[in-house]
């Protein structure tokens, strides 16, 4: 199978990796706009080629698109302008309701399959690009049911391949979800991180005294603005309702330790143990 992947970063560039590792890709096409980021997925062996989005996609099989979420619609409808019944093209974003309702009027709607794996670090380019990523983690596919059987049979073998179990989801659904289990958690770490570097102008000792606790916290902060800015500005409404609930829940927690409550923090903490049934 010969594969277009457009961004070969942290995600784009997993993937080929796993296609690779897998047999599944005879050949990697890849689009990066930097001709650093080119240069250096060429030297990894993310592609075999680099090539335009136009140039590419009459060449593939499967067009995969891992870029920025901010750019994938006008990419998949670029895309789609160029497909024929025997090709596909899947996107790997972690928002979908924007996408999919960009693309439901386009005459090549069926060839698209919106795909979002549950896999992510806090790093960013082609040399974050690791072996295994996928392995094991969900892979939410939307809007199934406006995907030809064909294509979306294409994706599902290849996630099936790759030992990734898929999970079907509306695409509100979804970026509702995604809101809570992902997109909040690096609000949350940014804050923390520029809460922290407010208070503790002495670098020294943030160095000297941070434990597993605090790097795991701010760990997402390190993530990169150009990926994640566009992220929460494009599901800004599930972001701001998920984000209403968690500041009730700091305000809620800081009224108790105003008043040496320790009986409502013990309850709050055992109640916020049960996530461990839900996560492991």
């Amino acid at each position: 199978m010969k594969i277009l992947i457009a961004g070969l970063g942290l995600i784009g560039g997993s993937f080929a990796l796993a296609l690779r590792d897998r047999g599944i890709a005879d050949e990697i096409l890849g689009v990066e706009k930097s001709d650093e980021n080119a240069a250096e997925a060429l030297r990894l062996g993310l592609a075999d080629r680099i090539v335009t989005l136009e140039e590419g996609v009459p060449q593939a099989d499967l067009v995969v698109l891992a870029t920025p979420v901010d750019t994938i619609p006008l990419m998949a409808i670029k895309a789609l302008n160029h497909v024929t019944d025997r090709q596909v093209v899947m996107d790997m974003g972690s928002i979908k309701a924007e996408l999919c309702e960009v693309i439901s009027m386009h005459a090549r709607r069926g060839r698209f399959v919106a795909a979002h794996p549950m896999w992510g670090t806090e790093y960013s380019g082609p040399r974050a690009a690791q072996h295994g990523a996928f392995t094991g983690r969900n892979a939410v596919l939307c809007e199934a049911e406006r995907s030809d059987a064909d294509a979306l049979a294409t994706v599902e073998r290849i996630f099936r391949t790759l030992d990734v179990p898929v999970v079907y989801m509306g695409a509100e659904e979804h970026d509702l979800h995604a809101a809570y289990v992902s997109h909040i958690s690096h609000v949350t770490s940014f804050a923390l991180a520029l809460t922290v570097l407010e208070k503790e102008r002495e670098e020294r000792h943030i160095f000297d005294l941070a434990g597993g606790g605090f790097e795991s916290t701010v760990r997402l902060a390190k993530s990169a603005a150009a990926t994640w800015v566009p992220i929460l500005l494009r599901n800004k409404y599930n972001v701001l309702d998920v984000l209403r609930e968690h500041i009730h829940q700091l305000q809620i927690m800081r009224r108790m330790i105003e008043r040496d409550d320790a009986e409502g923090l013990t309850s709050a903490f055992g109640k916020a143990n049960s996530i461990q049934r839900i996560i492991h």
